[in-house]
């Protein structure tokens, strides 16, 4: 099954090996996620859970969005993104996902977006 997580990529860095090879790293700040919703093939026609990211301030939300993370007694999130291809029972709402459903050796798929810089002639 797949496991997800949402995170903003701080900067890069790097990393040597003991054979003294250098390997580019990126480093990935990962708050806690929360589970905002559980969707059901029942309720909605596929199976996914929704994961909320980044706190965004009472002010710059909408009642839609405070509604919706209500049920899941957390704050309003900046992002929030579906996994599809999961177990729904290991998940509840309102649950906080970290880092820690990952074990070293994991092969890890990231998926981002790029700043944009306008048309560069």
């Amino acid at each position: 099954m797949t496991k997800g997580i949402l995170g903003k990529k701080v900067g890069m860095t790097q990393y040597f090996t003991e054979a003294g090879e250098l390997i580019p790293v990126t480093v990935v700040e990962v708050t806690p996620n929360v589970v905002l919703q559980l969707k059901t093939i029942e309720n909605d026609g596929y199976e996914a859970v929704q994961l909320g990211f980044d706190d965004l301030r009472e002010v710059l939300s909408n009642r839609p969005a405070k509604g919706h993370v209500a049920k899941a007694n957390a704050t309003p999130k900046r992002f929030i993104r579906e996994f599809n291809n999961v177990e729904l029972s290991e998940y509840e709402v309102g649950q906080e996902i970290t880092v820690d459903v990952f074990k070293a050796g994991d092969i890890v798929d990231v998926t981002g977006t790029s700043k944009g810089k306008g048309f560069q002639g």
